[in-house]
């Protein structure tokens, strides 16, 4: 799976987006649409409105990666049908389940919360 461990955030945009969009544009989506850095190591994952081809936007402490995938076959879940949110926190698993044609992602959560530095402290 794309280089990251289970700790690194992922977010999904929940509108489609013009797959002509290269590195430049899907930052400056996460910059204005989202709010958050690109460069934050978080995973930002774009789908165009026919659903048949997905970007996720990587920053791996070096630069930026884009990776991109296209389905041949059905169509990834339209994830703006499920929430009036302009992004949606996904889990690794739920990233690789959704790049792999998963409909579930967006309806059930599938996986408990990653959890926080204050959730693994020892005593108080």
């Amino acid at each position: 799976m794309i280089g990251a461990n289970g700790r690194t955030k992922v977010f999904a945009y929940c509108a489609p987006v013009d797959m002509r969009k290269g590195f430049e544009g899907l930052c400056g989506l996460v910059r204005e649409q989202l709010g958050r850095d690109p460069l934050d190591g978080s995973l930002y994952l774009f789908t165009n409105k026919r659903r048949t081809r997905a970007k996720v936007l990587s920053f791996d402490g070096t630069g930026l990666w884009v990776y991109a995938k296209r389905l041949e076959r059905e169509r990834f879940v339209a994830l703006w049908k499920f929430t009036d949110a302009d992004r949606i926190p996904l889990t690794m698993n739920e990233l690789e389940l959704f790049l792999h044609g998963s409909h579930l992602i967006g309806r059930v959560q599938l996986a408990p919360a990653p959890m926080t530095d204050k959730d693994l402290a020892v005593g108080s």
